[in-house]
C-alpha cells in the first residue's frame, strides 16, 4: 500500500535523510522510532509533500507521489495527527473534528464520520459542545486523531502522540492508539517512546542520524539486545 524506496533528503547542503526504506501494509500499524533529531519528522514532512527529496520515491497505492503539493496527497488518502495536540481551543470539539472534513471526499459522509468517531472516543461526544481548550491533555490528543480520521484517511500518520504528557495521560492515549489498530486503521506512529509503541504495533522501523538502522516485527524488536539497551531502558 505505501511504499519509501532510498529516499535522500537535504536541508540546503545540510544532507538529513540517507536512502532510507519502510514499507506498510493495508490495516497495519507501524512504528517509526529514534530519539528528537534521528530524521523522523523530516521523514513524515516529506511524505506529505512539505519537503522534496534529492533522490528515491514514495509510492502510495502503486503511485509515485514525490512531485505532487501537499493538498493532492491528502487528496489521494494520506493524513497526518500532528504533534504537540494542534487544536482549535476556542471552537467546540464538534467544530473541531468538522475541520478535519474539510476535502470533497470526506463532507458528504461528515455526519457518519463524526459519529463513528463519538464511538470510538465516547467522552468527545458527552464534551462536543465545550470549547477544545477545557479538554484534558489525553481528551486533546483523542480529538485530534478524530480529527484526522473525519478525512477518512487510507494512511494515518501519528506524530509523536506522547509528546509532553504525564504517565497516566500518556496510558490513555494509548490506549486510543490501540482503538486504531482494533479497527485496522493503516497507521505509521512516529515515536520517541519506544517502549509504548512497540507494544501496540506490528511492526517498527527504528531511525539514527537519518537512517533506518533496525527494522523488524515489534514483538521481536521488544527482545533485541540493541533496542532494549539502547531504547528500552533495559
Amino acid at each position: 500500500m505505501f511504499e519509501v524506496k532510498d529516499l535522500y533528503v537535504s536541508y540546503g547542503i545540510t544532507p538529513v535523510l540517507y536512502g532510507v526504506n519502510m514499507e506498510v501494509k493495508t490495516g497495519e500499524m507501524v512504528a517509526l522510532l529514534g530519539a528528537n533529531g534521528a530524521g523522523k519528522s523530516t521523514l513524515i514532512n516529506t511524505v506529505l509533500g512539505m519537503v522534496r527529496p534529492s533522490k528515491g520515491e514514495i509510492i502510495f497505492e502503486g503511485k509515485n507521489i514525490v512531485k505532487l503539493q501537499p493538498h493532492q496527497i491528502v487528496r489521494l488518502g494520506i493524513a497526518q495527527v500532528p504533534e504537540a495536540r494542534r487544536i482549535f481551543p476556542y471552537m467546540t470539539v464538534l467544530d473541531n473534528l468538522m475541520v478535519g472534513a474539510y476535502n470533497a471526499g470526506a463532507w458528504p459522509q461528515r455526519k457518519k464520520n463524526v459519529e463513528k468517531v463519538f464511538e470510538m472516543f465516547p467522552i468527545l461526544k458527552e464534551r462536543k459542545n465545550q470549547d477544545a481548550g477545557t479538554l484534558s491533555g489525553g481528551e486533546q490528543q483523542m480529538l485530534v486523531i478524530g480529527r484526522g480520521l473525519m478525512s477518512m484517511p487510507k494512511l494515518l500518520m501519528v506524530d509523536e502522540p506522547s509528546l509532553g504528557l504525564a504517565p497516566k495521560v500518556l496510558e490513555v492515549v494509548y490506549e486510543t492508539l490501540a482503538k486504531l489498530k482494533d479497527e485496522k486503521i493503516t497507521t505509521i506512529l512516529s515515536e520517541q517512546n519506544a517502549a509504548q509503541a512497540l507494544m501496540i504495533t506490528n511492526r517498527a522501523y527504528i531511525m539514527e542520524n537519518g537512517r533506518v538502522v533496525i527494522s523488524g516485527e515489534s514483538s521481536s524488536l521488544m527482545d533485541n539486545e540493541r533496542v532494549k539497551k539502547a531504547y528500552l531502558g533495559i
